[in-house]
């Protein structure tokens, strides 16, 4: 019977729409329906009365849980004064009854229909679906009013196919195809896993340019095959946690024109050093990284991490000696760090790029990062020592040549060079390098670089965008204390698959009739590097033995205006030890499968300044000194000042848990001797063994061999 009067009460609207009609009556109009039509109020207000419901009825937890699929319908009325009121509801829940009373109790008031112009009361009936929808979607698809007109809400066919869109990009999705080992994007420069391919890219008769690193995937795989050799380290597992932990990246996307992948960084360490007065040392860095390709020209990748550390105490103490003036230090190849609990550092880092390859031999990057010029551990033209820098760098590859641009921006963040607002000094880099195969064996380098500052008459100098000059003659140009400006050659040789040696030679300054009178004067400043690499050595496959020796004479690479070192965020561009020095340096790194062991003796003489009894003078080991401060002309020998001996060796052993991410568990013990003839404030004899232990997403190097 309840059924029956409902049917009665439903035919009440649609006897009041037709004499509405034909009456000239206006329905009910909610404010944001008065700029509407008036043949499309009704549709209006019909949107406005499903939108309202559907953001404030509140399904009760009881009809949820029976799951519920129905509807409630409501008999309701539009008073002439605007009122809205509830004649009869229809459900077979009482609680769904009382909400929805609830809900048209809450409607606004609003204009009255109308009948001849005079305000009017009007009723109408609703259901409302369960579980519940926007209704007004529902709505939407009634294309034709009753006069055969078109509905204005009526879809284009351009606008249903935008409808389906979203659907319709996953179906366009492909399986992921390692698409990064052919790509733009750089591959991670550490020694270790470049230690893995290097023969590969040094072989007898390859055209490889090798020097300017990282190198890029694309340019690699020509010669090493990165899909092949990581499926080889697949482990069989079919859990989605196996797969991500132990084979994959965490998201991976790719389709015909994209593709991309995000990963989580970790590098969790907890170790012990025997000189430390603190319990242990510890590293906790958490971050993503993020890269990908859009098309066959453009790539990009973005690292962020998040980290704190309380490292073995010499790294500390150099990590507070060389403070930013806002911060306690500087984290040796991370960036400015700030106090973190009494004695330790928080040093967040961010690095990112973009790589467009318009052309096959042309490729030009734009980022914050870093760079490094040469084949061996140590570069004295760029190295990745110091912090991420901002940089726009141009390769240019054709016939037996490489040709590097770079421009980097670069700061001094010593309290003494701050201006009055507390503005870091801002310097300028710009580099040139041309690599050139002469034959199968023989590679040699050209390398030029500048440093100039920023000041109130001179920012960047557009004089050092062109590809191609002469740095020293633009410095001359400029003026003499313009700029500092250095050149440097290198070679390499390949004796022969599995024997190369390289070298290079950075100049400075020097005085002909000072070489050739052997005073040893200052202005000879140079320094040179020799080494060797034997691959497969002793025929044990993955073994690599290396073998290096570096010398830089005092004050090379510092200026006499101190904001012209050759520095940034307080730390060497090239060599981590400055000048003033002289090292041999053994390496050996093997890998079997996921597992690896690297090995390192470092055996140096350094001399620093003495800062003591009334000695305040720079013996030309302190890169960011005025070089006017020596002591003498002549009689420059390296090692002078403070002459001290360091033995510093390290071993490590590990296993990689997964090849796409490069994260590895590992074990390490590090031993360091540190031996000055004369104690200072801030050179002191240190000996100390320190252990580590950590899981690491290994994505750049660390250096601890300071």
């Amino acid at each position: 019977m309840r059924h029956a009067i409902f049917l009665v009460l439903l035919f009440i609207p649609s006897y009041f729409f037709s004499q509405s009609v034909l009456l000239n009556e206006k329905p009910p109009v909610f404010p944001n329906c008065e700029s509407v039509q008036i043949d499309d109020l009704k549709t209006c207000f019909d949107n406005q009365i499903f939108t309202f419901v559907f953001e404030n009825f509140k399904v009760p937890e009881k009809v949820s849980e029976e799951n519920y699929k129905g509807e409630v319908m409501v008999l309701f009325e539009v008073s002439k004064e605007g009122v809205f009121q509830v004649v009869y509801v229809d459900a077979i829940y009482n609680e769904l009854k009382d909400e929805a009373r609830r809900v048209f109790q809450e409607l606004p008031k609003i204009q009255p229909a109308t009948y001849n112009g005079k305000p009017t009361f009007k009723q109408y009936s609703v259901a409302i679906k369960i579980p519940l929808i926007n209704q007004t979607i529902l709505k939407e698809e009634v294309v034709r009013t009753q006069d055969g007109k078109a509905n204005p809400d009526e879809l284009t066919e351009l606008e249903k196919a935008a409808k389906t869109q979203y659907d319709s990009v996953g179906l366009k999705l492909v399986p992921y195809s390692q698409k990064e080992y052919s790509s733009q994007l750089n591959i991670p420069f550490t020694h270790s896993f470049y230690s893995q391919f290097d023969r590969s890219i040094n072989l007898v008769g390859a055209n490889s340019h090798t020097a300017s690193k990282p190198l890029m995937y694309q340019d690699v795989s020509q010669y090493y095959d990165f899909k092949a050799e990581k499926e080889a380290l697949l482990k069989e597992t079919d859990s989605w946690f196996g797969r991500k932990l132990f084979n994959e990246h965490f998201v991976r996307i790719q389709s015909k024109n994209y593709w991309f992948t995000l990963d989580p960084i970790f590098d969790f360490e907890v170790g012990k050093d025997t000189d430390a007065s603190f319990n242990s040392t510890f590293n906790n860095t958490r971050g993503i990284y993020f890269q990908g390709g859009l098309g066959k020209k453009l790539n990009f990748f973005t690292a962020v991490y998040e980290s704190q550390g309380r490292f073995a105490q010499y790294v500390n103490e150099y990590t507070t000696s060389i403070a930013a003036n806002d911060g306690v230090g500087v984290v040796p190849g991370r960036g400015i760090a700030k106090r973190f609990k009494e004695d330790a550092f928080d040093y967040p880092v961010a690095e990112a790029y973009l790589s467009y390859s318009p052309f096959e031999f042309f490729n030009a990057q734009f980022g914050h990062g870093k760079n490094f010029i040469g084949d061996g551990y140590r570069s004295l033209f760029i190295s990745d020592v110091a912090s991420p820098v901002t940089y726009l760098k141009f390769n240019t590859s054709f016939w037996k040549i490489k040709y590097t641009n770079t421009w980097m921006w670069l700061r001094d963040v010593r309290p003494e060079t701050i201006d009055e607002a507390g503005a870091y000094k801002t310097k300028y880099m710009a580099t040139h390098y041309l690599s050139y195969n002469v034959g199968k064996r023989l590679n040699i380098g050209l390398f030029e670089s500048v440093i100039w500052a920023k000041t109130e008459n001179r920012s960047f100098d557009i004089n050092y965008l062109n590809p191609i000059i002469f740095y020293r003659a633009i410095e001359f140009e400029s003026g003499q204390d313009a700029g500092n400006a250095l050149l440097g050659a290198s070679a390499k040789y390949k004796v022969n698959d599995n024997i190369n040696a390289y070298s290079q030679f950075i100049l400075d300054e020097f005085s002909l009739s000072d070489v050739t009178g052997g005073n040893k004067s200052w202005k000879n400043k140079f320094g040179y590097q020799l080494g060797l690499k034997y691959y497969h050595a002793f025929k044990v496959k993955n073994l690599m033995l290396q073998a290096e020796y570096n010398r830089v004479r005092p004050y090379t690479y510092s200026h006499n205006n101190v904001v012209l070192n050759y520095g940034h965020t307080n730390q060497s561009m090239a060599h981590l030890w400055g000048a003033n020095f002289s090292e041999f340096i053994v390496i050996g790194r093997y890998h079997y499968k996921r597992w690896f062991g690297n090995a390192k003796v470092i055996f140096g003489t350094r001399g620093y300044d003495l800062n003591q009894d009334g000695d305040e003078f720079s013996y030309g080991g302190d890169i960011f000194r005025d070089y006017n401060e020596r002591p003498y002309d002549t009689g420059v020998t390296v090692g002078q000042g403070n002459k001290t001996k360091t033995v510093f060796a390290n071993v490590q052993a590990g296993y990689l848990l997964n090849p796409s991410t490069n994260l590895k568990l590992f074990v390490d013990v590090t031993f360091r001797d540190f031996n000055p003839q004369a104690q200072t404030v801030n050179t002191f004899k240190n000996n100390t063994v320190w252990f580590n232990i950590g899981l690491r997403t290994d994505l750049f190097n660390w250096y601890f061999d300071l």
